[in-house]
């Protein structure tokens, strides 16, 4: 397996994928910060839900783990012509004087994923929908059209 996919966050495959328009920031972790970073200081690890992409022979399939967000919360886009576009945000829940908080380890804060599609994809028949807690976007495929086969008999 490659080492090339571990630096852009996907474990999953040792394919790199050209459609995914995310930037590997290398000082990401770091206390100050990057020059590519689009974080703002009120996001955290939320920044970047994990997002399976498949294609079958009818689709493209987009799955997005979005955990206790409302669909009201999440948009889908198109954009540039063939850019989909995730994003949403989870609110920060609010502090009530009297409660004593031991641990707060839920992120908040907004996210953004960006994929280039591919031109087989039709652009006018993006459906959505969310069902506990994920996300799925469906892509349906241009047929592709097989020419006819002609067969040509030979003289001589």
């Amino acid at each position: 397996m490659s080492l090339i996919p571990s630096f852009f966050g996907n474990l999953r495959s040792s394919v790199f994928d050209p459609f995914s328009l995310d930037v590997w920031d290398l000082f990401k972790d770091f206390p100050f910060s990057s020059p590519l970073s689009t974080r703002s200081s009120e996001t955290s690890a939320f920044v970047n839900p994990r997002i399976d992409w498949k294609e079958t022979p009818e689709a493209h399939v987009f799955k997005a783990d979005v955990p206790g967000l409302q669909k009201e919360e999440v948009k889908v886009e198109v954009q540039d012509d063939r850019v989909l576009q995730i994003s949403g945000e989870r609110n920060v829940e609010k502090e009530d004087e009297k409660d004593t908080w031991h641990r707060v380890e839920r992120s908040s804060g907004k996210f953004m994923r960006r994929f280039r599609l591919p031109e087989n994809a039709k652009m006018d028949q993006i459906k959505a929908s969310m069902e506990n807690g994920v996300l799925t976007v469906t892509i349906p495929k241009l047929e592709v059209k097989k020419g006819d086969v002609k067969s040509i008999e030979i003289s001589g």
